[in-house]
């Protein structure tokens, strides 16, 4: 029997990369068809882990040029023109015309580019690439990547965050030249992956969902060049099997019953919530020395650990990324109604949604904002909505929340007011 290490960090691969066969296989098959894919997900899915074990894959066959990209840090289409040309260093052939383009600014800059010159080599790049010149610029790194002897696969990772910067600035406010700036970002990255369809497949993926950025801006058409591959939670077996091998490798006793429990408390099995917790039972059994653990072990690190304090740093990544898509007044709307979600029946029930809707609360709420949030929080896993609201996806995100937001909170049937909602 083989086991399973810890998976560790935020993305995994290799002898730590779990399941996610049927996944693999079938972006895969995009990959060689020449599909541009927009891997979609809600947080903590293993996105990046599972483009990651990809790209390693198809490098292991030799049959493609990979390539990762992070635009998180870039804050203009510039940025992340700079962003690509320098990962591109990891293909030569690439490597080589991108250098050549950029003669003036790369001057001395061998084929190889070792770990310390890396930052001098963005700072140069970056100097050559401005707003009056980064899509042909861009082009010429595009046109590259087509060149290269094998097919490449270009991985771009939290594009949703730079097109919501583009979009928003710091204010959180679309304007109309904000509007265009990512309009014209999104059309050059159409353009080439028209241009070189099947020398170059994009995948896209991102923390936060680009879809409800794009809707907001009426921008969701640039996007149609990118066909959407939704990962979904593991399901309770794989779940319970991956505990086991955990268990396995780490010598622990975790009974079919231990670990059915531990997946019902989580209730929607995000990859990287089964594995933490696994990690915590496993520090909290190491703490009291022992190595078999019980339906009491798994109630106590459940509330003293993922909703405690040790948990809270990673469940409050949640709350920044919302915030961030969605600017401080969008997010108060959010707090309300992902509290709303967590209190009482743990559901935001229409009538509810009703009374939002028309200002209930404050009068300073509008359809399209209560809307364009329910769209966001729906698309991004933290809402489903059934016959009688919505309720929350994941068992451990909505005790948290509840935890964290709920013993001030008034839900809005009990507020009072002067206006009425049938």
């Amino acid at each position: 029997m083989k086991g399973l290490k810890k998976a560790g960090g935020n993305w995994v691969d290799g002898d730590r990369f779990f399941d996610r066969e049927v996944e693999l296989e079938a972006l895969s098959e995009r990959i060689r068809e020449g599909t541009h894919t927009l891997l979609t997900a809600q947080r903590r899915m293993g996105k990046t882990s599972l483009v990651r074990e990809l790209l390693r894959r198809l490098a292991d066959e030799s049959s493609f040029e990979t390539i990762f990209v992070d635009l998180e840090g870039a804050h203009d289409s510039a940025d992340a023109v700079a962003e690509i040309a320098i990962q591109a260093r990891s293909v030569r052939s690439v490597w080589s015309r991108i250098k050549s383009g950029f003669a003036n600014f790369l001057d001395g800059i061998g084929d190889r580019v070792e770990a310390l010159e890396v930052a001098d080599v963005k700072v140069r790049l970056r100097a050559g690439i401005d707003a009056g010149n980064w899509r042909q610029r861009g082009d010429q790194i595009f046109a590259a990547l087509a060149l290269s002897e094998k097919p490449v696969v270009l991985a771009i990772d939290e594009l949703p965050i730079l097109i919501n910067r583009l979009l928003k600035g710091q204010d959180y406010r679309i304007t109309p030249d904000r509007r265009e700036a990512a309009d014209q970002f999104l059309s050059w990255l159409r353009k080439n992956g028209q241009t070189h369809r099947g020398r170059a497949s994009m995948i896209v993926s991102g923390s936060v969902g680009l879809e409800p950025i794009l809707k907001q801006a009426g921008l969701s058409a640039q996007a149609n060049i990118f066909s959407p591959f939704e990962l979904s939670p593991w399901s309770q077996d794989i779940s319970i099997k991956c505990l086991g091998l955990l268990a396995y490798t780490y010598g622990l006793g975790l009974s079919r019953e231990v670990r059915c429990e531990m997946c019902r408390r989580l209730r929607c099995c995000v990859p990287h919530h089964v594995q933490q917790f696994f990690d915590h039972l496993h520090e909290h059994l190491r703490r009291n020395k022992r190595r078999i653990a019980t339906l009491d072990d798994v109630g106590y690190v459940y509330e003293q650990d993922l909703l405690g304090v040790r948990g809270q740093i990673d469940l409050e990544h949640y709350e920044s990324r919302l915030r961030m898509i969605l600017g401080s007044e969008s997010y108060k709307t959010a707090l309300s109604l992902l509290t709303e979600s967590a209190v009482g029946d743990a559901l935001l029930t229409w009538k509810s949604i009703k009374k939002y809707r028309a200002g209930y609360w404050s009068g300073s709420w509008d359809s399209v904002s209560i809307d364009d949030v329910l769209y966001t929080l729906e698309h991004d896993g933290y809402l489903a909505a059934d016959p009688d609201g919505y309720r929350f996806v994941s068992g451990l995100l909505e005790d948290w929340w509840k935890a964290r937001h709920g013993a001030y909170f008034i839900p809005i049937d009990k507020r009072r007011s002067k206006h009425r909602v049938e």
